[in-house]
């Protein structure tokens, strides 16, 4: 099971977002440790960058580093 490291930016992200999209955001998350290859997850790498992103719904998106055994949440997006 991946270790997760919540960075200041994503915490900040994250009280922002309605109760709704943080009941979201958790099963995302959760889905991520458990079964990163989810289909709702969609996870992909951003192109250009290092980092990666996966679908919370069709408008928000956790944007991570992936290092071996560890997941860096920088950002919630919303589209």
């Amino acid at each position: 099971m991946p270790t997760i490291i919540l960075t200041e930016p994503f915490n900040n992200d994250f009280r922002k977002l309605s109760p709704t999209e943080r009941k979201q955001a958790r099963k995302t998350l959760g889905f991520m440790v458990i079964n990163p290859k989810h289909n709702s997850l969609k996870i992909h790498r951003i192109k250009g960058t290092g980092f990666w992103e996966a679908y919370v719904n069709k408008d928000t998106r956790v944007v991570f580093e992936q290092n071996s055994d560890t997941l860096i949440l920088h950002a919630i997006t919303l589209g």
